[in-house]
């Protein structure tokens, strides 16, 4: 499955990939494979973090999740409510966004070179933690790896992302990424 070229359509994609791991989950309790999380945490972490950069970046307040409650399925569902109207607003494209680690670029770029990517590659996440089946687009994964891979030192140095998992070079783009990342790809077979 090849995703849409537009990037507000290639979101959409996606996102509709998690929100099925989402509504399918059944222990939100459930470690993930990024260690100290678990399976709420990874829909936490999307939530909590992308507000954040779009009100410096672009001025635009998001929903901010109660963190006195427990409700991962309805905080990604506010979520991603609204991000979509935001991707729909017709300005999105153009509107300038400029944050200080991320530089700038227009608001419809940011999303899809920053919040995209990490809703795709949290799917993994999500799906190892519940015991979902997953395959990631393997055009994305390509592209999004062959990226990353350029500015490896860049993305180490930032902290976002653990050391490289070693695995063998004729390895599925799939398992390259989710190495690459920092991510045990046999990371279920082993807990």
């Amino acid at each position: 499955m090849a995703f849409p070229d537009d990037p507000a359509e290639r979101y959409f994609a996606i996102s509709d990939g998690f929100t099925a791991l989402v509504n399918n989950t059944n222990d939100w309790n459930a470690p993930s494979p990024v260690e100290g999380w678990a399976a709420r945490d990874v829909v936490w972490h999307l939530v909590d973090w992308v507000p954040g950069l779009l009100s410096v970046g672009a001025g635009i307040q998001m929903p901010l999740r109660d963190p006195d409650k427990n409700d991962p399925v309805g905080d990604w569902a506010r979520f991603d409510a609204g991000l979509r109207e935001i991707l729909k607003q017709p300005d999105t494209a153009t509107r300038e966004f400029a944050h200080p680690q991320a530089g700038a670029m227009p608001l419809g770029s940011a999303i899809d070179m920053m919040i995209t990517p990490d809703v795709f590659m949290h799917s993994w996440d999500l799906a190892q933690a519940t015991d979902q089946p997953i395959e990631l687009d393997a055009d994305f994964a390509a592209g999004l790896l062959a990226g990353m891979e350029g500015i490896d030192e860049m993305l180490r140095a930032s902290g976002q992302y653990g050391p490289r998992v070693a695995v063998p070079d004729d390895s599925d783009v799939q398992t390259r990424l989710i190495a690459f990342i920092g991510r045990d790809p046999a990371w279920r077979d082993h807990r």
